[in-house]
């Protein structure tokens, strides 16, 4: 199967025909049902999207490096795999690649900073590890601002990361490369982590489908970074049903993670169609103090009233959090200094202006200070658990704005990260309940929005479900006519 970068797709493909779209567009439940009836291979499917990938990487900046031997080679053994039976999982051959602020053995990870270097990685980490086992075909890793400090993705070494659906726009961040990568048709679907919105940001900047996990769902290790405790990791995807799929995968405790949860047997594929008839469902289009733009309110709003379309009691709910960024102000500087506290002073002219504005300013952040976060993460913890018990979800819009352009400055004045960045998504890092964003349409420029459904802690499979109701109602479908105009043009 041949495939250009200028095909033409009509809009509103639904699921049913997603096996019979191009290769860069098929889900990768589609895949590998075609590797087990032997009408695809994981091997064509690879240097389908290797092709792919080195034809946009210039345009798209989204790849820090690829490994086509690598990649080669995984897919050969999958190939195998099917043709003998024995498939190592229902994603086994699916290709997809890593963020590089996550360890793939024998790969050097950079955090898209001049602080790191080339020296490869001696092991996994936990979900490359998982990712690994599931027999998945790694083509490369995908970029992210330096420490992935930002919801835009830029960095140092490796320059802007730009979004499909418009080059001058970002694909947010921090897991941009991946959204990116995604939203261009380059693998079903790619792994990203969210420490304050990192997955659902980009996932909502490029309508894509971004679950952030129950926090210690997937385990992490190693847990070098100094927001372990509020980080997910995950993957930026084009269908809910990949996306659980891959979280079956990931899924699991790790002994080498004292937080990751308990066992759960549970398919998270099954049950997904049940739909959410009777649920009672909360709306908050501004928090209580986050101004989003009128028309991110107008879709999130337009987007909550499907699920009263589908059987669901959606209710105003009002203020519903205080403003974020004093009582939590010293968790996110605070830790960064911790990072600038690692790096040799000799580099720090090196680092991203804004990421060592904030660093140094973190360097104040006294104990008393942080402790006092930390009270205020759980009670935020302890308010919103509560609130769960009258309503079976919460939704709200991902972001305050579409995707801004490149140029943007993150945490200026013109768009500061408490109220521009990340004012909706990161009460969720703070108190680990599962969040995801949706696609819920477009604005008059043509840039995606995402509906935020977010639930009470540890349900990740009534957001799954929640997920799959509102896709099937809301006649989103892959790949879109804006983002296809724009490659053609490349």
């Amino acid at each position: 199967m041949k495939t250009t970068l200028k095909q033409s797709i009509a809009p509103g493909t639904n699921e049913k025909r997603m096996s019979e779209l191009p290769l860069p567009w098929i889900s990768a439940s589609a895949l590998t049902s075609h590797y087990r009836r032997g009408t695809l291979s994981p091997v064509e499917v690879a240097e389908t999207m290797l092709i792919r990938a080195e034809t946009l990487k210039p345009h798209l900046n989204a790849f820090v490096l690829i490994d086509a031997d690598g990649a080669r080679a995984a897919a050969k053994a999958s190939e195998a795999r099917w043709k003998n039976g024995t498939p190592l999982s229902p994603l086994d051959g699916v290709p997809t690649t890593i963020k590089d602020t996550t360890a793939v053995k024998g790969w050097p990870t950079r955090y898209g900073s001049h602080a790191s270097d080339e020296t490869p990685a001696a092991e996994d980490a936990a979900v490359t590890e998982r990712l690994r086992v599931a027999g998945l075909v790694f083509l490369g890793k995908s970029t992210t601002p330096e420490f992935g400090w930002k919801a835009l993705t830029d960095s140092p070494p490796q320059g802007t990361t730009r979004s499909p659906w418009n080059l001058a726009h970002s694909p947010g961040g921090s897991s941009g490369g991946a959204s990116s990568l995604t939203a261009a048709g380059i693998n079903p679907f790619n792994h990203g982590n969210d420490g304050g919105g990192s997955i659902r940001i980009p996932a909502s900047h490029t309508g894509l489908v971004g679950l952030k996990p129950s926090y210690g769902r997937i385990p992490q290790y190693p847990a070098d970074s100094p927001f372990a405790d509020v980080i997910s990791q995950g993957v930026l995807a084009r269908s809910v049903l990949d996306t659980a799929m891959a979280l079956n995968v990931m899924a699991g405790p790790d002994p080498r993670d004292w937080r990751s949860l308990p066992a759960d047997p549970r398919d998270h594929t099954i049950g997904l169609d049940d739909g959410v008839r009777g649920w009672k469902i909360g709306l908050s289009l501004d928090f209580g103090h986050v101004k989003a733009d009128a028309e991110v309110r107008a879709l999130v709003a337009a987007a909550a009233k499907r699920f009263e379309e589908l059987g669901a009691h959606v209710e105003d709910v009002g203020p519903l959090i205080e403003p974020l960024q004093n009582s939590f102000e010293p968790l996110w500087i605070g830790s960064f200094a911790t990072r600038l506290r690692q790096i040799p002073t000799q580099l720090h002219g090196k680092l991203d202006p804004g990421f060592r504005a904030a660093a140094e300013k973190g360097l104040t952040v006294t104990l008393a200070d942080y402790a006092r976060a930390y009270e205020a993460k759980s009670k935020l913890a302890r308010d919103l658990a509560l609130w769960h018990e009258k309503f079976d979800l919460l939704l709200a819009p991902v972001a305050p704005t579409a995707a801004p352009p490149v140029e943007t400055l993150y945490n200026s004045e013109a768009f500061p990260r408490w109220t521009k960045g990340a004012p909706y998504t990161l009460p969720c890092n703070l108190t680990g309940q599962p969040a995801a964003s949706m696609p819920a349409g477009l604005t008059s420029s043509g840039l995606p929005v995402g509906l935020q459904i977010i639930g009470a802690p540890r349900a990740d499979h009534l957001v799954l479900r929640a997920m799959r109701a509102f896709e099937s109602a809301s006649g989103w479908a892959w790949p879109q006519a804006r983002v296809l105009e724009t490659l053609a043009r490349l």
